[in-house]
């Protein structure tokens, strides 16, 4: 039986994003199900490009014009998106579909949307990410609109699929009486072999002056809730003699000078700030001879540079919050916003030894070949995508 499976809320296929991306880009090319036909449609900002069909390893790639509105983007893009594909369905008379939808971005229009989907036959699954009202960067009127989009989301969806289990007890409770059916089903992230020094990473390391196990690692969004002043502020006090290498996307951030007045950072010459690096190559070679990752996410669920780092660094040190402490368990170092914590989790980094450094490795990669192999995420989905149709 076909099954046609339709995913909506990244850029797109392939793209070099973020989460969502990493995300459709590794369950479409992980499955081996030759019954399972994708359909993901791809963001463009080219006018002439709107509603054009690329094929793209056997997946059906609709481009889907969006002028550039800041993080209103994500919402037009969605809102087309969907409706474009209420139409192709109809149109191509697709049966045995779902529709995955990432985020909770369109929540209220859902009323208006799912019953058209449902009388052609098709199950909708919502991926409600973190918990996007929580975001310290949004204005309390935005927050409240995300927090209204949820509860549209979930209440109206055939399924939840959360990809935290922090996330996923905090559905079942908030969302009981929609008794919307609901699991967990996490990102993934591959052990990869042994990286090559990319022309980029020559490139870096000679102009930063980096060498191999001599720096600790961030990588990720540069936004406030990503803890950034607290790891900075920290490092800076720990006693180490290694640098911190910081891979974020500064380009036009006003949020970079904010961070240098708070923090001085300039002044302390272990602080480099290397800009974005999307050439994941380059960014698994940085990973796998960093000295320790440290992680500051606060909000959201299950990060993929978390899983990757987890995959490839032996040293991690993550921020204590339920997300992380669920994927990493006790195979990382934990801190805190308090004072000097960070700095005292340096301190004690410092001091491990080389079996221990790779004892902790070992454990990291337990927790990836336990519960996030892309195999495993592949398997999970194809499972819902079946329970669905057939009901």
């Amino acid at each position: 039986m076909k099954k046609n499976i339709i995913i909506i809320g990244a850029r797109g296929y392939k793209y070099n994003y973020g989460g969502w991306e990493t995300f459709v880009t590794n369950l479409v090319g992980n499955t081996k199900d030759e019954s399972i036909k994708y359909y993901v449609p791809n963001l463009t900002h080219e006018k002439e490009k709107d509603k054009k069909i690329d094929k793209i390893d056997n997946v059906i790639c609709p481009n889907i014009y969006t002028p550039k509105q800041g993080f209103v983007t994500m919402f037009t893009f969605t809102i087309k998106s969907i409706n474009y594909f209420s139409k192709y369905i109809e149109q191509n008379h697709l049966e045995n579909t779902v529709m995955v939808i990432l985020g909770c971005k369109v929540g209220p229009l859902f009323p208006f949307w799912i019953p058209k989907l449902h009388k052609m036959g098709v199950k909708v699954i919502i991926n409600p990410d973190g918990l996007e009202w929580k975001r310290e960067k949004w204005a309390w009127w935005i927050k409240k609109c995300f927090k209204i989009s949820e509860r549209y989301s979930i209440k109206y969806s055939d399924y939840c699929v959360c990809d935290s289990k922090s996330i996923l007890e905090y559905v079942n409770n908030k969302y009981q009486k929609y008794q919307t059916p609901s699991t967990f089903i996490a990102y993934g992230a591959y052990e990869n072999t042994k990286a090559y020094k990319t022309k980029m990473v020559k490139e870096l390391w000679e102009k930063y002056q980096i060498s191999s196990k001599n720096y600790y690692l961030i990588v990720g969004r540069f936004i406030p809730e990503n803890n950034y002043e607290t790891m900075i502020k920290e490092f800076m006090k720990s006693k180490t003699k290694k640098d911190l290498v910081i891979i974020c996307n500064l380009e036009k951030n006003k949020f970079y000078q904010q961070l240098k007045e708070n923090t001085n950072f300039d002044k302390d010459k272990r602080i480099k700030f290397i800009g974005s690096v999307y050439e994941q190559e380059s960014l698994l070679y940085f990973r796998q001879h960093a000295y320790a990752y440290i992680h500051g996410h606060s909000a959201g669920g299950t990060n993929p540079s978390l899983l990757e780092a987890l995959a490839n660094t032996n040293v991690n040190i993550l921020y204590d919050v339920s997300y992380n402490k669920e994927v990493g368990e006790n195979s990382c170092f934990y801190f805190t916003k308090e004072e000097n914590n960070l700095k005292k989790v340096i301190n004690k980094t410092e001091k491990l030894t080389e079996k221990e450094q790779k004892d902790y490795g070992v454990l990291a990669k337990e927790r990836i070949h336990k519960e996030y192999t892309w195999d495993l995420v592949v398997k999970k989905y194809s499972k819902i995508f079946e329970t669905l149709i057939e009901n």
